[in-house]
């Protein structure tokens, strides 16, 4: 088994969980209440704490309360299989399952991109990485292996921080009244400091799989 992709896997797995299970919280203190359509705002205008806090969502469940209950059902159990089963012969697969219920039941739209890439990176969980052998030379390998577990802890804290702004709007030094910015920096956490660097712990968990077994 590659030990460095199945705990980089499992964090980012656990932190997908968690996004849907925080969509699916506000989701139900919009109440017993119909919902608008597929597409809805998980936090409702009663919750909303900043202009553009509302975290879309989509559901096929149309009752804010269920589908917010059955969300947070889902997040939890894709925190639970991605940390103790996502090794396993069908990890890969159940968990994309998970992931592709999540969203459906309004556990976010952006999950979409990021589970695709969680469950590409889980299927090579116990693979030989001979491509990445390949492509990255040895000196290099050296290099990125000694980093992939401070890059999974900066790609965790960013993707955190940029939940907490998504739901709270809170950026320090920054005025709740410019929102733009405020949504700006949002995504630069989720996706410049969280997600692109996922991209480069994976690789550098490559690395450290491709080292371990020389």
């Amino acid at each position: 088994m590659n030990r460095a992709t199945k705990i980089i896997v499992s964090t980012f797995g656990a932190l997908i969980g968690i996004s849907g299970i925080n969509h699916g919280f506000f989701e139900t203190l919009q109440g017993n209440i119909p919902t608008t359509g597929l597409i809805i705002q998980a936090i409702g205008d009663a919750q909303q704490m900043w202009l553009f806090g509302t975290e879309e969502a989509f559901t096929i469940v149309p009752n804010f309360l269920i589908t917010g209950i059955l969300a947070m059902i889902v997040g939890l159990a894709v925190i639970i299989w991605s940390v103790r089963f996502i090794h396993g012969k069908d990890g890969p697969l159940v968990f994309v399952i998970l992931c592709i219920l999540s969203f459906l039941v309004g556990g976010g739209v952006a999950q979409i991109l990021l589970f695709t890439l969680a469950w590409a990176f889980a299927t090579r969980i116990h693979a030989p990485l001979t491509w990445w052998r390949k492509i990255l030379p040895e000196t290099i390998r050296h290099e990125l292996a000694k980093l992939w577990s401070i890059a999974l802890v900066i790609a965790s804290v960013s993707f955190l921080i940029g939940l907490e702004i998504a739901i709270f709007g809170y950026v320090p030094g920054v005025s709740k009244d410019n929102p733009e910015l405020i949504l700006k920096i949002c995504w630069s956490f989720v996706f410049g400091g969280g997600l692109a660097m996922f991209l480069v712990t994976f690789v550098a968990g490559f690395a450290y799989d491709i080292q371990a077994k020389e």
